[in-house]
């Protein structure tokens, strides 16, 4: 799809229209600016001219977000691709490949810093953006959740056991709500966080 086009049009209403039937594109996805008014001529016959308006199509937030990633991906000479579906509003982003676990990094840190910037990139394109943008390789965020979910409960067990409080490794505030999730309805522990973002942990205590 071409990103601008100059259209002959009798109306700017004419110009849509003509686009639209032309392209696979919606009126949200154009900006129309009017280069030449159309003139009616001496009794509507003689004289008629079109107007001519250009019309730009904008960048949709998935094109956006899928090719912020695979810049990071060339910028990294890595060998990965990157697949995209847009599901309300919803961006679901897959990155496949030989070097895609690359991008995973410690605790999956690389993989939400990758996500975060990329939320960040529609939205300074997009200010009034409300499309949020979830990246995962390999299902590594299903992989990580359930996990932290068995490693939720162990830790319960051993301090229902016990009776001693626990305090968990520093996490991030999304890898902290799969815990206090998983918890949340224990009846032996409550959980609750200490500390400030990045050296913020997860405490586990006994009822």
């Amino acid at each position: 799809m071409p990103k601008n086009l100059e259209i002959r049009a009798r109306s700017r209403e004419l110009a849509i229209t003509k686009v639209l039937s032309q392209h696979n594109a919606k009126e949200d996805d154009l900006e129309i600016e009017v280069l030449e008014n159309p003139s009616k001529g001496f009794l509507g016959i003689i004289g008629v001219k079109d107007g001519v308006y250009k019309i730009t199509f904008k960048e949709n937030e998935l094109d956006i977000s899928k090719g912020f990633i695979e810049t990071i991906i060339k910028n990294a000479a890595l060998e990965a691709e990157v697949n995209a579906v847009h599901e309300n509003n919803l961006i679901r982003i897959d990155i496949s490949g030989k070097d895609a676990h690359r991008l995973i990094g410690r605790r999956g840190e690389t993989l939400d810093s990758v996500q975060l910037l990329t939320g960040l990139a529609l939205n300074k394109i997009n200010k009034d953006s409300k499309t949020r943008v979830s990246i995962d390789i390999g299902n590594y965020r299903k992989k990580r959740r359930e996990s932290l979910v068995r490693y939720a409960n162990k830790m319960a067990r051993e301090v229902a056991k016990t009776k001693k409080t626990k305090k968990l490794d520093y996490m991030n505030p999304y890898e902290r709500r799969i815990i206090h999730s998983a918890l949340q309805n224990d009846k032996y522990v409550i959980t609750y966080s200490e500390g400030t973002d990045p050296h913020r942990r997860l405490v586990i205590e006994c009822k």
